[in-house]
Order: C-alpha cells, then sequence, then structure tokens
C-alpha cells in the first residue's frame, strides 16, 4: 500500500478542507531548495516550507549538529535541570536581539511563544497588584498562532470563527497610515489604564495576506504605547531571522518591543522550538517571595537539546557572510521583480516586497483566504515544478536563502505564467 494510500486512511492535515481534499504528494526526500516525491519528480521550495525553512533542506551541517546532541543527551526535564545547548543559545540570542533583553523562556512552536507573551504580559501587572491592566491591543488582520490566547489576538476571521464566543476581548487597531496614527495614538492613550500589552507582527502580517506598513509609522506607534507603559510585543515569529532583510524587523525601528517572540526560522526550519525573550523589568516582576507570583506556564519539550542544537547550528550559518549576501541578493532580485510585475499586463496588484518577501494580489474576487484561485495557481505551478500556496488571492515568494540564480528565475517565471493561466476564463 503506497504513502499516500495510507495517508488518505489515517491522516487529518492541516488548513485543509477534508471533503474532495487533493491527493497529496509524497515527499521522500529534499535537499536544498528543492523537493523530492515518490515519483523522483522535483518541486523549487519557494515558500519555505511554511516560511520555516532558511537554509534549504537536510543542510549537513545542522544535521550533524542534531545527530552529534541525540547521541549526547536527548531531552531532559527543565524544571531543575538545564544543559549547555539551552544556555549557549540564550546567550548568543541576548546578544543579537534588537532590544535590552535579559531573560529567554522557553517553548515549542511560534502560536505558544505568542501564548507566553500574552501570560507573561498580564501577569506583569497582576503581580503588582495592577490587575485592571489585562486587555491587550493589537491589530486587525492580524495572526498570532491557534492556541485560544493566540487566537483572541488574532483577527476575528476563518481561523478563529468556529470560537469567537470564547475568544477574550481584545483592542483591535488599524495599521497605522499617515492618515490614522494620531487616530490610533489617541485609543492608546484612552487605554492606558487597562491594556497590558500591545502585540504587533512588525511590518508584515503574514498570514493576514503579507500586509506590509511603515516602519516610520510603527515607530511612532510604539512611542505612545511606551509613553502609557503599554508592554510591546513583537511577533517576529515569521520576520525574524532574515526575512525582512535585517535579522530581526524590529531593527527597523528606533523603539523597540519589551517582549519578542521567535519560532519558525529559530532552528533552521529542522526542529520545533519557540522562544519569548524579555526585559529585565518584566523579569523582575517575578523575582519575589510570593509563590504566587511564579509564573507558573511550561511544556514537556522546553528548551529540548536537540532543537537548540539545530538553533545553534542555524545560527552559526546565518552569521557566515555568504548567507547575509544571499538574503542581500534575494532581496535585491525581488525589487526587480516587483518592477516587473508592475509593468506587466497580468491581473495583478498592490505588488510590494521587503527583504525577501515578495507579495501581490490577484486580481480575481475578494482578498480573502476561501478565495479559490489560491488551490487553482497552486496546482498549476506544481505541474511546473514549483511549489507556492497562496493565501487566497494573495501570491507570495519567501524562499531559502541558499536559492540558485536559476531556481529563483524559475519560481519567478511559473509564478507569472500560472497566474495569468489562473485568470484565464
Amino acid at each position: 500500500m503506497s504513502i499516500i494510500h495510507k495517508d488518505q486512511m489515517y491522516i487529518w492535515h492541516p488548513f485543509t478542507r477534508q471533503k474532495n481534499m487533493a491527493t497529496p504528494i509524497a515527499i521522500t526526500k529534499a535537499r536544498g531548495s528543492l523537493l523530492f516525491d515518490e515519483e523522483g519528480k522535483t518541486y523549487i521550495d519557494a515558500i519555505s516550507s511554511w516560511w520555516v525553512t532558511l537554509h534549504g533542506h537536510a543542510h549537513p551541517y545542522i544535521a550533524e549538529k542534531i545527530y552529534q546532541q541525540a547521541l549526547e543527551l536527548e531531552q531532559v526535564i527543565f524544571a531543575g535541570f538545564t544543559h549547555r545547548p539551552a544556555v549557549e543559545l540564550a546567550e548568543r540570542l541576548l546578544a543579537r536581539l534588537p532590544g535590552a533583553f535579559a531573560r529567554i523562556f522557553y517553548s515549542d512552536n511560534g502560536s505558544t511563544s505568542t501564548e507566553v507573551a500574552l501570560k507573561m504580559s498580564v501577569q506583569y501587572w497582576w503581580n503588582q497588584g495592577e490587575k485592571k491592566r489585562n486587555k491587550i491591543i493589537a491589530f486587525k488582520n492580524s495572526y498570532h498562532g491557534d492556541t485560544f490566547g493566540a487566537m483572541s489576538v488574532s483577527d476575528r476571521s476563518v481561523f478563529t470563527m468556529a470560537f469567537h464566543d470564547l475568544l477574550f476581548d481584545v483592542i483591535f487597531l488599524d495599521t497605522p497610515t499617515q492618515h490614522n496614527l494620531q487616530d490610533l495614538i489617541k485609543t492608546m492613550d484612552e487605554h492606558a489604564d487597562t491594556a497590558a500589552a500591545f502585540i504587533y507582527e512588525p511590518l508584515v502580517q503574514g498570514a493576514g495576506g503579507m500586509n506590509m506598513y511603515s516602519p516610520a509609522l510603527l515607530n511612532e506607534l510604539l512611542n505612545a504605547a511606551k509613553q502609557n507603559q503599554i508592554i510591546c510585543i513583537a511577533d517576529e515569529v515569521m520576520t525574524g531571522f532574515g526575512r525582512t532583510g535585517k535579522l530581526f524587523a524590529s531593527e527597523y525601528m528606533d523603539h523597540k518591543p519589551d517582549i519578542i517572540c521567535l519560532s519558525k526560522g529559530l532552528t533552521g526550519g529542522t526542529m520545533a522550538l519557540g522562544v519569548t525573550a524579555c526585559t529585565d523589568k518584566i523579569y523582575q516582576a517575578y523575582v519575589d517571595d510570593d509563590a504566587l507570583k511564579t509564573f507558573f506556564h511550561g511544556h514537556s519539550f522546553t528548551a529540548n537539546p536537540i532543537a537548540c542544537s539545530a538553533a545553534l547550528a542555524s545560527l552559526d550559518l546565518l552569521e557566515k557572510e555568504v548567507c547575509s549576501q544571499k538574503i542581500e541578493w534575494i532581496s535585491a532580485a525581488h525589487i526587480q521583480m516587483t518592477g516587473r510585475l508592475t509593468d506587466s499586463t497580468l491581473p495583478v496588484k498592490d505588488v510590494r516586497n521587503l527583504g525577501t518577501i515578495l507579495a501581490f494580489e490577484v486580481d480575481a474576487g475578494k482578498k480573502e483566504y476561501l478565495n479559490t484561485i489560491s488551490t487553482t495557481i497552486t496546482r498549476k505551478a506544481m505541474k511546473m515544478g514549483v511549489y507556492i500556496r497562496p493565501l487566497g488571492n494573495t501570491v507570495y515568494l519567501m524562499p531559502p536563502y541558499c536559492i540558485t540564480n536559476d531556481e529563483l528565475e524559475r519560481v519567478y517565471q511559473v509564478m507569472e505564467e500560472a497566474v495569468l493561466a489562473s485568470c484565464e476564463w
């Protein structure tokens, strides 16, 4: 019995409509930018397998570090114990994060890293006797994960529809523009007495449609939050580790977050790992004789040694000059492609780019996740050997840094052909 047949018998795939579900493709191996199916056909992974794969698939350096760690220490409870990979990773991250961060709290994915940040922020005020400061401010069209707290601070959408009555109330703001900035600042001021934190995806809202907004305007909004002592949480689960052209998107702003959330590219895409880093001010609210002020949160696989070793290996590769050069090259190629798409006769609009991210809307139907043109574009591109997965009618690219010039040009060509073919009625 084939892998695909057994899959159809036993597996429930994420973000996938189950009735009339397309037959999944069985991937048997991967190398660099390429995925190989069981028949030997190759696909260029143009979205880094959900934005996680930084240096390419099956990178030998990361694989070797994982292997070495697995032979030494594969797992140990992180309450009462510690180990070298976790300590070294924390030390190296704190030296590179954009802001005055002092402590690293480990979890196991992006959603839990934001969940930790939210709980950390609310309890920060609770520990100081200010229990009325328990509201969260967030952006419309945001997405911060699928656990309940993360869903609550995400936009009310198809992702959260069945749970709306169970989610806690959030103060939602539009992303800043020249026209609404003063109104947003006014809202920050109005909620100064009750707002615990402001959570945001810096510069790029990923699952909400790769929406991009100004760093200068976000900086003004962060200033207003800080004036009101509102804790600023940067969800850099997607934007971290070079995706926006800088190591972290928060580097574009003068005002830095008090808490930062990391995952996805943290391990180079090889292992599940989450990080929530905070400033010393946040941490000190939990250093107390009162046991009730303890942060009661944890995961079975907190700071898994193998995952931490993978993250250390990924950092080694990120720090190499060749990696910085590849990020700059992809960014420059995307800028050229932005002009190419803008000047083309393709049915596209709002072409935009930031660092290694390129996105645009196909001018067909509504701008929404359930726009079925995404399935059509994916299917046509796959037939031509390129994997892209539009968010509704939002087509985007986020390739691994190892992609070659020929591969990237092929991605561009296939993307154009797939969009054109999908819009021919």
